[in-house]
This record gives C-alpha cells, sequence and structure tokens, in this order.
C-alpha cells in the first residue's frame, strides 16, 4: 500500500469508478488507482466531493489535511475495528497504576536504546566527532542504568527528558554546521533541521493515530503519556521508539543535499520549508513511511493481544435488575 500527497493549489478532486481523477479548472488533468493506495494527504487548497471521502473511508483508506504554515494535521479516519471490547479493556489497563508503570520502562528503555544505538553506529562512520558522540553515549548509558529504578511515571519522564538531551548534544554534533543545529527546538522550530524534524514527528504521528484507530483502540488514551486534553497519547506511546528513523531520514536528506537551505525560510512563525521542498520531502519520505507502518501495526498487534476482554459482571448482561 502507498500514499498520495497532494499539495498543489486549485486541483478539484472526484471518484470515477475505482480511480481518483484529478481536475484543474474544470479539465481531466490526470488519475490515480484507488487500490493500492493506504493514506491521502492534502494540502493547500484542494476541493473533493462528499462522496469521494465516502468511498475513501469504505476502502479503509485515511485522509490526512496539513493546515496552514505549520502543517497542522486534521484526520478523516477509515472505519474503525468493530470490537469494541478492545477499547474497554485499554481503558481498564489504562487505571493500573502497576501495568502502566511497566509499559512506561520498557518504552522508555526501548527509545534510548534506539538512540543509543543510532549514535554508536554514527561514532563508527563520524571519526572527527567521536569525541563528543563517545561523551554522548556515556550519558545515556548511565541514564538508561537507572530505568528500573524508577516507580512513578513523572520519574520516567525525567529519565525520558535527561537522555534525550544527552542524545540530541551528540545529535547535534553530526549536523552539517550550515544548518546552525545545537539542540532541538520546536512551537516554533528555528532552524531547517528543527522544522524537518517537526514536520516528520507530524507525519508519523498521524500515522500512528490512523493505525490505533484501524485496530480498534483510542488514541487518546495512552499508559505512559496519561490524559491530556486535546492529546493523542496513546500514539505518543507507540511513536517514542520511533522518532530516532526520523531523525535519521531528516539528517541525511541534508547530507545528500536532497534539501538546502534555500528551500527554508524563516519568519516570526519559525522555520519552515517551502513548496518546492516540500514537494522533494514527499518525495523522499514514503519510502521511510512504509517501513514505519510496517512497524507502528506491529506495535498495535502486540498491544492489542494484551487487551483481552475481561468478562462484564453477569448481573449487567442479564437484565435482571431492569
Amino acid at each position: 500500500m502507498s500514499s498520495l500527497y497532494i499539495d498543489r493549489r486549485g486541483v478539484e478532486l472526484e471518484a470515477d469508478g475505482e480511480a481518483l481523477v484529478f481536475r484543474e479548472n474544470g479539465e481531466r488533468i490526470g488519475t490515480v488507482p484507488l487500490a493500492p493506495l493506504s493514506r491521502i494527504f492534502l494540502r493547500g487548497d484542494v476541493r473533493l466531493q462528499s462522496s469521494l471521502l465516502g468511498k475513501l473511508g469504505e476502502r479503509g483508506i485515511g485522509v490526512i489535511i496539513l493546515s496552514g504554515r505549520k502543517a497542522e494535521p486534521t484526520l478523516l479516519m477509515a472505519r474503525p475495528h468493530n470490537d469494541a471490547m478492545r477499547r474497554i479493556s485499554q481503558y481498564r489497563l489504562s487505571q493500573d497504576t502497576d501495568f502502566c508503570l511497566n509499559f512506561a520502562r520498557n518504552l522508555v528503555q526501548r527509545k534510548l536504546a534506539s538512540q543509543h544505538d543510532f549514535l554508536a553506529a554514527r561514532r563508527e562512520h563520524e571519526l572527527e566527532h567521536r569525541y563528543e558522540l563517545t561523551l554522548a553515549l556515556r550519558k545515556l548509558d548511565g541514564i538508561m542504568a537507572h530505568i528500573g529504578e524508577k516507580s512513578t511515571l513523572a520519574a520516567l519522564l525525567g529519565v525520558e527528558g535527561a537522555g534525550a538531551a544527552a542524545y540530541f548534544e551528540g545529535f547535534a554534533a553530526i549536523a552539517p554546521p550550515r544548518l546552525k543545529f545545537s539542540q532541538r527546538n520546536r512551537r516554533p522550530p528555528r532552524d531547517p533541521l528543527n522544522a524537518l524534524l517537526s514536520l516528520g514527528y507530524t507525519l508519523l504521528q498521524a500515522e500512528a493515530v490512523l493505525a490505533l484507530y484501524g485496530a480498534g483502540l483510542d488514541p487518546y488514551i495512552g499508559f505512559y503519556h496519561q490524559l491530556d486534553f486535546g492529546r493523542e497519547s496513546l500514539a505518543c506511546d507507540v511513536v517514542e521508539p520511533l522518532r530516532v528513523a526520523v531523525d535519521a531520514f531528516a539528517l541525511e536528506l541534508f547530507r545528500q543535499d536532497i534539501l538546502r537551505i534555500e528551500d527554508f525560510s524563516t519568519t516570526e512563525s519559525g522555520c519552515l520549508l517551502g513548496k518546492a521542498g516540500r514537494a522533494k520531502f514527499y518525495g523522499a519520505w514514503e519510502t521511510l513511511a512504509e517501513k514505519l507502518r510496517k512497524q507502528l501495526n506491529s506495535q498495535v498487534d502486540e498491544l492489542s493481544a494484551q487487551f483481552m476482554p475481561t468478562a462484564l459482571p453477569q448481573s449487567s448482561l442479564s437484565g435482571e435488575e431492569f
């Protein structure tokens, strides 16, 4: 399955049998078959019919609308998994302190281990930055050694934050100097590499929401990331170990000169990737996205296996009290 990225002003979409039709100024300019599609990303002034949304939903094709200069995502999701007992089990486990703590320990361990592995691999090739990478790796080793001791989610959040600081110190050492990347920043991102990380994380988060929703789980009810108004906490959980893949991808786009500083603009809203740069980004992103979807689906399947429905009290099923 593949994704379709549409970032062209004034395009109108409609369905024609089993194909997606593109029109511009009333003229048909192209078609794409629906069968291989799993996601459609829309940006800019794209118009489409409600009947098309219905057809996409029937076929399990999610639609992600990236709005405004910051590309804030709005998701139009396909039909969810029809086993509501999964969500009931999920809600119950979200209130189980021991389950949440063990889940969080494992998650933080996996995230920091993935960051450690990335920096360790780079150290073998980045000989001129071996010292900085070694320092970052030693910090991560020390931080990871204490994960098992933490007895609260708040303490684990502190561990994750300390690990992120150490990791991005090493990451900054291998970032091309022209990008002026010194640390992770966001809302708004202030340099091209941070802008690309934010965009990649946004797309990864959207993929996680679609995977969870399709599996019949509630993206807003997490175990490590607890309830917070408007936050897709379970999606935040499952993407944590995968963020490093986005980091490596963003770095390589600059190292291979697929993207350059000229592809970005800096305003009061932060550093933003321009339209020409977005075309290059999306063209490269789909290869990584396919791998990330497989990993997300694997994680979601593992989660779903833990949500075995607990039998409801007999009195609530028999109706004898009514």
